[in-house]
């Protein structure tokens, strides 16, 4: 059958059904205009359970009766005067029984009340809210056997979402005619989406109550799910800020309301058993749950120390301003939690700057036989480019070079253990291709996904002024002599990606005045707003115009270029220049 085919495709995983439970959930509460919310009610049953004849039916305690409220297919004077009692008719027995209905041949069943003669399947639902019967949704088919149990379910979980939105509406349509209360209520909406910070919000929510409801006693509590408790947040009594204990959850009033999910009115709290005796002098409360997206986030709470105080129009007005105090505490809450977590991250990353400064050498390193400079610019806060210098024996040095996959504090994380590495095996393994092989080794045991480094080792003789490289994916020493700009070949896999990997080594002679420039990929692809490249091209001129200058001159000239060309970074930016003496 159509409708049971739809509905099991589009079902075939429970996560489906949840994104349109979510759906549902959407489509309702975007509005509090009962017409509107009853039309997008017929819209969404259409999507799952074709119909050829609907209507959603309203209970009114005061008739007793059903009445078409909405309807689709049928005739005008059907909408008009229709009066149905619980129990009579199968919409009257879904709403009796507070069960779904589901007829597959109403020609076999003598509750069916007539109105459409092709009619021969009707499924009727019966909507409840806050223990109270709202209305029924009915759907008829001109097809025996339309739908079926899992159409009846299905039926039953979207009522039980409209329901609470329809009575919802109903309440704002009798709030609407209370001026003051409208009035009222428009000004806490603006008020309460307009503050975000929670101690503020909270004692705005709480005078604001007081103004409509005269309480003697006043509380909000949010959810700890962790600790299954009610958490305290705020409390007044009788003009005073208080503290109260954590309640359990679905333990007294507040916990009764949390669990059920609807509001919770004692006229006597002397003869409840729920209610947790914390002052004598309180006689009547009522606990709303406050829902966020379907979610109990909290309780408000509010007590008096008269008998029966709080009445329905009171009542009715709590639970409308409910899903807006829930929404606007818990973005504030969100808003404080996040404002934490951006404190604690800028103290890390501030940690992680000092941490990296220390790792990494001075602007002008110390290095025999060789006028050094180096700057680092990184794209985030911490950068994930590095480079090192250690001093052999017998006059050598070697000056290491790289950049860690990615950018910012994961880079950073990466590149610290890559230093703590270079460190430790500098030392012991002065061939730069030796030290190549050992950190790809120990990188490999480390393994992280998805991350690697490029690396350029050069090993600095100062009496010979020989300079042996190995290369790890980095890009290859621009080194300048004279007016011209000399090609060095030394190539490699990067670190840590691959197991038992050996590196070449070349060996380069340098002499007096030579400009040795080591540059990460930033450089290079440093890109503007054409997104053309600011390339290896650009950057050898600059050399070649420059190189005559001190190290530090150099670095600054390229810089100053790259900023012309575009000044927004997209990658760390390191140089590290040495003139030859």
């Amino acid at each position: 059958m159509q409708a049971t085919r739809k509905a099991s495709v589009r079902f075939k995983e429970r996560s489906e059904l949840l994104d349109f439970l979510l759906e549902v959930s959407a489509a309702i509460t975007q509005t509090l205009d009962l017409d509107q919310l009853l039309a997008n009610v017929a819209e969404i049953v259409q999507k799952v359970l074709p119909y050829d004849l609907f209507a959603i039916l309203l209970y009114s305690e005061r008739r007793r009766d059903l009445r078409i409220r909405y309807a689709v297919g049928h005739r005008d004077d059907v909408v008009r005067n229709l009066s149905i009692a619980e129990g009579e008719g199968i919409t009257g027995t879904a709403a009796a029984r507070r069960e779904p209905v589901l007829v597959s041949d109403v020609r076999n069943d003598p509750r069916y009340l007539n109105t459409v003669d092709a009619v021969r399947t009707e499924l009727a639902v019966p909507m409840t809210a806050r223990g109270k019967l709202v209305g029924v949704i009915d759907l008829q088919s001109t097809r025996v056997d339309a739908y079926t149990e899992y159409d009846r379910a299905l039926m039953r979980l979207i009522a039980a979402r409209v329901s609470i939105a329809i009575d919802n509406a109903r309440l704002y349509r009798r709030v609407d005619r209370q001026n003051r209360t409208l009035k009222t209520l428009a000004n806490i909406s603006r008020e309460f989406s307009s503050i975000l910070d929670l101690s503020e919000l909270l004692s705005k929510i709480a005078s604001t109550m007081h103004d409509l409801i005269s309480y003697d006693a006043f509380s909000i509590l949010s959810v700890d799910h962790e600790a299954k408790a009610l958490k305290h947040l705020f409390s007044i009594r009788y003009d005073k800020r208080v503290n109260i204990d954590n309640v359990p959850l679905g333990k007294g009033l507040t916990g009764a309301a949390a669990e059920s999910r609807e509001v919770v009115r004692v006229h006597d709290t002397a003869k409840d058993p729920r209610y947790i005796a914390s002052h004598a002098d309180i006689r009547s409360e009522v606990a709303v749950p406050l829902i966020v997206q379907d979610r109990v986030v909290g309780v408000m709470d509010l007590e008096s120390d008269r008998v029966g105080f709080f009445n329905d129009d009171q009542v009715r007005t709590l639970a409308l301003l409910a899903p807006q105090v829930a929404s606007s505490v818990e973005n504030a809450r969100l808003y404080a939690e996040l404002a934490q977590r951006e404190r604690n991250m800028e103290q890390d990353l501030e940690a992680a700057r000092e941490l990296q400064r220390i790792l990494l050498p001075d602007a002008a390193p110390e290095i025999a036989g060789l006028e050094a400079a180096v700057r680092l610019r990184p794209a985030r806060e911490i950068s994930g480019d590095i480079y090192d210098i250690f001093e052999q024996r017998g006059g050598q040095t070697v000056i290491a070079m790289g950049d860690v996959s990615g950018k910012g504090a994961a880079a950073a994380l990466y590149g610290g253990l890559m230093s703590g590495l270079l460190r430790t095996l500098a030392p012991r393994r002065p061939r730069p291709a030796e030290l190549m092989k050992a950190l790809n080794d120990a990188l490999v045991e480390r393994k992280v996904e998805a991350r690697y480094v490029t690396l350029g080792v050069l090993l600095w003789d100062s009496a010979t002024r020989r300079i042996v490289m190995a290369n790890a994916g980095a890009l290859p020493p621009m080194i300048c002599r004279g007016a011209d700009i000399l090609k060095i070949r030394v190539e490699g896999v990067p670190l840590g990606l691959l197991e038992s990997r050996e590196y070449e080594e070349v060996t380069f002679q340098a002499e007096p005045g030579d400009t040795i420039v080591l540059y990460s990929d930033g450089i290079t692809d440093h890109v503007n707003a054409a997104g053309t490249e600011f390339g290896r091209g650009r950057l050898a001129q600059v050399v070649r115009n420059h190189c005559g200058g001190t190290p530090d001159g150099l670095i600054g000239k390229i810089f100053a270029e790259m900023d012309k060309f575009s000044k927004v970074a997209f990658d760390d930016q390191t140089l590290f220049v040495m003139k030859v003496l």
